[in-house]
Parts: structure tokens; sequence; C-alpha cells
């Protein structure tokens, strides 16, 4: 239980990768708060049936006055912030276009959420670890951002500049003690992407194929690497970006 007595903020926790995180800190003793713009308390309430601690919290991550009402809502149910995992995205609903038919409405929404989104959960927290003089902060990136890919710029781009805010940030907020880390997942059959069938016919063959163990990749693979850098065991770890994605990525 090397969560006990603290508490983790969770974003796009309704499904998916997220979802598997806020079970994963949650069945290791942390109170979980779930922000996703879709309602997530069938979410939090089969996590409350475990015995565990949970809250879910409507949230749109690209909107201030959202992000700032859930850690309100957050430090007023659990009374502090200990870690923040950055995990609401765009990703799985995504169009596939060429760069050139990317509107420029579709680009600044991707931004919005995938890259505005973290910044703002981030500085919004950032007040309560400083006071604590600790704090774990995990952004979830993608492994598109380290080989690229076709007809998706906008969500390659965003995870790319997350990549790059993790690093920076690391630097900016280890003088008091907080980490900041990236996971980078591979292509990862959760919900959504199951759902797209346009990417499951583009991408999922080509993903496994490229990947030292030749399979494919589910949220449950994703969990571990997270409360790893949302543990003790991490104290020392900043600014890192980890792969995990079957060895698809060396770097």
């Amino acid at each position: 239980m090397r969560f006990d007595n603290q508490v983790a903020i969770v974003t796009g926790a309704q499904t998916g990768i997220g979802r598997a995180i806020a079970e994963r800190l949650a069945s290791e003793g942390a109170a979980v708060v779930l922000a996703d713009v879709a309602d997530a308390e069938p979410v939090a309430e089969h996590i409350r049936s475990t015995g565990a601690r949970a809250l879910a919290v409507r949230t749109d991550v690209s909107d201030e006055t959202s992000v700032a009402h859930m850690v309100d809502q957050t430090v007023e149910a659990f009374g502090r912030v200990d870690i923040l995992v950055n995990n609401a995205a765009i990703a799985s609903t995504i169009e596939l276009r060429a760069f050139e038919q990317i509107t420029v409405s579709q680009w600044r929404r991707m931004q919005d959420v995938n890259m505005m989104g973290p910044f703002l959960c981030i500085r919004a927290v950032a007040p309560h670890m400083r006071a604590q003089q600790q704090g774990r902060i995990v952004n979830i990136t993608s492994g598109t951002a380290f080989k690229g890919a076709p007809f998706m710029l906008d969500y390659v781009a965003s995870k790319g500049a997350l990549m790059t805010m993790t690093r920076a940030l690391a630097r900016e907020l280890g003088k008091d003690f907080i980490t900041v880390n990236a996971v980078s997942p591979g292509y990862t059959l959760s919900e959504g992407n199951l759902a797209n069938k346009e990417f499951l016919s583009s991408y999922r063959d080509a993903a496994i194929q490229g990947r030292a163990i030749p399979r494919d990749g589910w949220p449950a693979d994703i969990v571990g690497a997270v409360a790893f850098l949302a543990s003790a065991d991490a104290a020392f770890v900043s600014g890192q970006i980890m792969a995990v994605d079957g060895g698809s990525v060396y770097h």
C-alpha cells in the first residue's frame, strides 16, 4: 500500500488507460479523483466498492475555471494533492487526415486539450505540492512523438510538446521536490482505439511488427510504470520519458 494517505488526480479517467491508472493507484492505497469531461461516477463507485476512496469530478481540462474547480474539490474532499497524472487527451476519436486537410479549429482544439490541459492542471496543483514540499506529476505522452506518424500531425505535435514540457517543468519544480516525468505508451488497445476501426486497420498490425515483444498493448501494460513514477521509489527520477511500448523505440 505504497500510496497510503496520498491523494491522486487522474485526468481522462472514465475509460481506457486513465481508468486503469486510477484503479491501480486506488488499489495501492491512494484516494483518487477521476477528472473527466464525461461522467466518471460509475468508475468512482466501483473503486469505492473495493474499500478505497474515490471522487468523480466533471472536468474540461482545456478550461481554466473547470480545472481550478476540480482541484478545489480535491482539496475540499481529501485535504491535499500528492500525485497528478495528466492522461486526458483527444486520441482515439481522431480522423486521420493529410496535414493540409487539418483545419485550424481542429488543430487548436487538439492543442487545447492535449497541451494546454496538462499545463493548466500542473499550474493548479503546483501551489499545493510546493506547500507540501513534495509531489509527483506523470504526463501520458505517445510513442508517435518519437517516431512520427502519418495523417495525425496535430496529435503528434501535441504529444511532442508535452514531452518537452515534462523536461522543462522538471527543472523548474525540482527545487520543491516535485518530480515531473512522462510515460509514453505505444499503440494501446483501449476501448476508444478498439472502437475506431480506421485506427485498428491503419496502425495495429504495424505496431505489433515493430515491437521487440510482438503483441498488442493493453491499458494494464501502462499502469506499472505510472505507479512507479508516482511512488517514493522514483523520488530521484525526474525529467524522464519512459517508453512502454513493447520495445518499439529506444532513446
